[in-house]
Formats: structure tokens, C-alpha cells, sequence
């Protein structure tokens, strides 16, 4: 295959490119400096200039490919936020889905994959979902439900078999929000907030990256989770990976002093369940992840950054 990624400077495209390399497949790049065109040399791909805002760029930089994957984002990194901060990410979710899929059309391409999020569809009770359960529209989650629309009723309209994969939540030792997990627990002040007792469903980037190689070597149409096989609870996930890097336990502080600290969104984000499972993306592939737990997962975040020298050995 000759796969063409948007987003492949960024975590998840980084593995993206690996994985699809290592498979022996052709992989072509977006890339707007020449610090991403080196980046994306030195991975095996092929760097393609173009403009994720205009359709007829991005087909110039997708001619040739009959895979395209929009793994672009733009998180913003601090800890409050304002609905500001989320604007580009909008911007990309939506301008840019539109823009790509278009550009996928144009150039014949088969097969077309969307990252999302599987938070989409978070019930407000905290309990189990699946694929089939309800999205909903909150302010973080809006443009994501617009992204899945776009590529849905573009593929419905092109005869393009649409992936959309919504990942748990990523992890790995290049992530910024596990680096910076990483850093407080180390520096003792990530807390438990609450009861801890929420509970998420994880991936390993590089697990999700293997999700997306499945889809598109199978070829398939269709929405799939892609989380690991154990959901596992805060509290019990900020205290193992503690204990991983030699900190001390997590403190625990009430709702009330950590919104103080860090807002509402974040009090919100780190109480909240989000339990899904791998089931359909099993069934439909036959994948399995590298990391099927954060128990190994976390293993070799910590393992990396030792060698990196992001830990004191």
C-alpha cells in the first residue's frame, strides 16, 4: 500500500509511520518545515508540503496514495484550559477533516481512516459503552463528533471505505500528557482526586498505530474502540505508575481543593469513567495489543525513559 498521513510528525503519527514501515508499506507525510521533513526521513517516509486547509494541496501530496489517515491534532498542553486553547484542534477536526477526505476523493484513494475519541460516546452514568451507544455533544467532544459525520457521509457519498477509530486514552513514553504525569508524580503532586475510583479505558500509542495498520490492511468500513483489554481505576493507575518510577505514593485531595488548582475541566476529565472495550476491533481483525494492560504498558514507558534519561536511573 501507499498510505499518505496527516498528522505523521505528531505521537501518534510518528507510529503510525513506523508501523506501516515496518509492514513494508510506501508512507508519504505531511510535513510544513523542514525540521518535520528530516523527522520524516530519518522514520522511512516520504515528506509531502501541503496545507491541511486546502483540499487541492493535500491532493499533491496524496497523489499516488491509495490510503489516506488523518491523525492530526493540536492538544493543548496545559493543565486549565479555555475554550480558546481548543480552537485550532476544532479547526482541524473540522476544516481539515473536510479538506482531507476531499483530497482522499480526488485522488482515488480506498481507503480512508479518522482518528476519534471514545469519549464521544461517554454516557453521563459512567457505565459500560460500545460502538453503538449514543454520542454525545459536549464542549471538548463537539468537533470530534463532527470529524466521524464528515468522513461518514463523504464516504457514503464516494464509495471510500471510511475507518473511523476512536482511541482510548493514548499513552507512551513520547506523549506529552504522560511525560507530564511522569514529571508531578515524581515531583509528588499529581493527587488522586476524590475517590479515585473512576475508572478509563488506556492505549499504548503504538497499539493504536497497530489498529490502524489492521483496518486498513482488512480494508474495512466501519467505526471500531481502540482501547486495551483491562480498564483499570485511577487511583490504582497514578499509584502503580508511581511505584514504577520510584515516587512516593499519590496524595489524595477533595473535588473542591483540585478545582481550586486546576479547574473544573480537569477535575471533570480525572473523576469521570470513560469504559469501553476491543471486542468489535478484535472480531472485525483479528488485532491484539502488544500492551494488553497498563501493567505492561507502564513497564515500558518507564523502561524507555531510563534509557532515554528522562529518569534517573
Amino acid at each position: 500500500m501507499r498510505v499518505f498521513i496527516a498528522g505523521a510528525t505528531g505521537v501518534l503519527g510518528r507510529a503510525l509511520v513506523r508501523r506501516f514501515r515496518a509492514a513494508g508499506h510506501e508512507v508519504f507525510g505531511l510535513a510544513r518545515s523542514e525540521k518535520n521533513e528530516q523527522l520524516l526521513r530519518e522514520l522511512g517516509a516520504e515528506p509531502r508540503p501541503g496545507d491541511l486547509f486546502d483540499p487541492e494541496a493535500l491532493a499533491r501530496a496524496a497523489s499516488g496514495c491509495s490510503v489516506v489517515i488523518h491523525a492530526a491534532t493540536a492538544i493543548p498542553t496545559a493543565v486549565k484550559t479555555r475554550p480558546a486553547d481548543w480552537a485550532l484542534n476544532d479547526r482541524i477536526r473540522r476544516e481539515g477533516t473536510s479538506a482531507l477526505i476531499a483530497a482522499a476523493g480526488q485522488v482515488g484513494a480506498r481507503i480512508f481512516l479518522f482518528q476519534s475519541i471514545v469519549w464521544v460516546a461517554r454516557p453521563a452514568d459512567g457505565l459500560p459503552f460500545d460502538e453503538e451507544a449514543p454520542q454525545t455533544r459536549e464542549p471538548l467532544t463537539e468537533s470530534a463528533v463532527d470529524g466521524e459525520r464528515i468522513v461518514q457521509s463523504a464516504g457514503a457519498q464516494t464509495g471510500i471505505a471510511v475507518g473511523v477509530l476512536r482511541c482510548g486514552l493514548f499513552y507512551s513514553p513520547e506523549a506529552a500528557s504522560t511525560r507530564h504525569f511522569g514529571r508531578e508524580l515524581l515531583r509528588r503532586r499529581l493527587p488522586v482526586v476524590g475517590r479515585g475510583d473512576a475508572r478509563w479505558s488506556m492505549i499504548h500509542v503504538d497499539d493504536a498505530a497497530g489498529a490502524f495498520l489492521a483496518v486498513a490492511t482488512a480494508g474495512l468500513n466501519g467505526l471500531w474502540h481502540v482501547v486495551d483489554d483491562e480498564p483499570v481505576s485511577v487511583g490504582e493507575l497514578l499509584t502503580s505508575f508511581a511505584a514504577r518510577l520510584g515516587a512516593p505514593p499519590p496524595r489524595r485531595v477533595p473535588k473542591w481543593l483540585a478545582r481550586l488548582v486546576a479547574g473544573e475541566a480537569a477535575v471533570r476529565f480525572m473523576t469521570s469513567s470513560i469504559v469501553t472495550s476491543n471486542r468489535r476491533l478484535r472480531q472485525a481483525t483479528g488485532w491484539t495489543p502488544r500492551y494488553p494492560t497498563y501493567h505492561e504498558g507502564l513497564e515500558q514507558v518507564v523502561a524507555a525513559w531510563r534509557t532515554e534519561g528522562f529518569l534517573p536511573n
